[in-house]
């Protein structure tokens, strides 16, 4: 990768972690809404993530890119293992009320249920799954920066979202802390939480279906097969 390339593409990689972790998840965030408003900063931040996914996705796009290392085809169907579990948690956040979600803090006195027993993170989690998985299965320089991006915020936006939600409503934090976990089934094993199959069922049967559709449509989309060689 040429020098300037990998310039512009590691500045528009800090770009977007430093404005989803550097801003949404520190007290810059409460500065600004509280000079702005919250409905404007929503607005000016969502413009702003969008600014920089653009410039990211561009910069990755035209970035040359060197081989880091090679996937063995083995850890190559866990790398197809670990997406489906990603998908399965991604399906799980939009269907079930999570208090650390925007919009939906009135959550945070009820029961978790659904994919929130086994971790209340199952977002940010698919999107740490998907961007470890990619720069693992790509092993690039490019990809490193690129997935490796989405990756650390989702890693990163974990604990920050998490103080931010007990700053809010600390007495009801601690209840609904007590009842999940950031690992998944932690709470499960430690015998805080149960597994309620019922209710994670429709998201289990999404994810399957969107993980074995992505796995067909893959190589038409974005030119390569996310299956190991045979």
């Amino acid at each position: 990768m040429q020098p300037l390339e990998m310039i512009a593409l590691l500045l528009a990689a800090l770009l977007w972690v430093g404005l989803h972790v550097g801003v949404a998840g520190t007290r810059a965030r409460g500065a600004l809404v509280a000079r702005m408003g919250d409905g404007a900063f929503r607005g000016a931040f969502s413009l702003a993530s969008a600014v920089s996914i653009t410039l990211l996705v561009l910069a990755w796009r035209n970035a040359e890119t060197a081989p880091l290392w090679a996937v063995p085809p083995a850890i190559g169907w866990v790398l197809v293992a670990a997406m489906l579990a990603a998908f399965i948690l991604f399906a799980g956040s939009v269907m079930t009320r999570n208090a650390t979600s925007v919009g939906q803090e009135g959550a945070l006195s009820a029961e978790p249920r659904g994919m929130l027993r086994i971790t209340r993170h199952p977002m940010l989690l698919a999107f740490a799954l998907w961007g470890a998985v990619h720069v693992i299965g790509n092993g690039d320089s490019a990809s490193a920066v690129f997935f490796g991006a989405f990756f650390l915020t989702a890693a990163l936006g974990i604990p920050s979202l998490d103080a931010k939600v007990a700053a809010r409503d600390p007495a009801a934090w601690r209840g609904f802390a007590a009842r999940t976990s950031v690992l998944p089934f932690g709470a499960v094993a430690a015998g805080r939480n149960r597994v309620a199959w019922r209710e994670i069922a429709l998201p289990v049967v999404v994810g399957l279906v969107a993980w074995a559709a992505m796995l067909h449509f893959h190589p038409s989309i974005f030119g390569v097969s996310p299956l190991p060689p045979r």
